[in-house]
């Protein structure tokens, strides 16, 4: 495998923290996931504003305890999808029910926003200005490496 899972503060993310996108001012946006309400979900992390969101129940929540996703950026790439579909070697960092969620991310407003593919929904859900934003198409965060769920070290590599 060749991604960690690292439990991080919002405002100093660890170094290869994997980088999602960027906010409307530009600022760097990273790729994790927090528990909510009982649900593992991917999530956005924002340092420049010392801030973190996931997307619950049509709304943007902010979260404080989070990981980011960790690696070598060689090996991570994204590949265009639409319509809940999602490329062999996409990411999971969450679940809903019995689906896994995977991370994915969208144009939205001036951001290249991190979010949640939600297969069976057909949609990229994203954060978004107090908001859950639907994406019909979108890029999914693929790795070179197996797939798994995994905790905090789900990883080979030594990085």
């Amino acid at each position: 495998m060749s991604f960690k899972w690292k439990q991080c503060n919002v405002s100093d993310p660890p170094r290869k923290a994997v980088q999602g996108g960027t906010d409307v001012g530009g600022e760097p946006m990273f790729v994790g996931r927090a528990m909510y309400n009982g649900v593992m979900l991917p999530a956005k992390i924002i340092p420049a504003n010392g801030s973190a969101y996931v997307c619950y129940d049509g709304a943007e929540v902010p979260v404080f305890d989070v990981e980011v996703l960790t690696g070598k950026a060689k090996r991570f790439n994204w590949v265009p999808a639409a319509g809940g579909t999602v490329p062999d070697g996409a990411i999971p960092a969450g679940q809903y029910g019995d689906e896994q969620l995977f991370i994915g991310r969208a144009f939205h407003e001036g951001s290249l926003t991190v979010g949640k593919v939600h297969p069976s929904h057909g949609v990229l859900y994203i954060p978004f200005g107090g908001a859950e934003v639907s994406c019909p198409h979108y890029e999914v965060l693929v790795s070179s490496g197996k797939r798994s769920f995994g905790g905090n070290n789900s990883s080979s590599d030594s990085d």
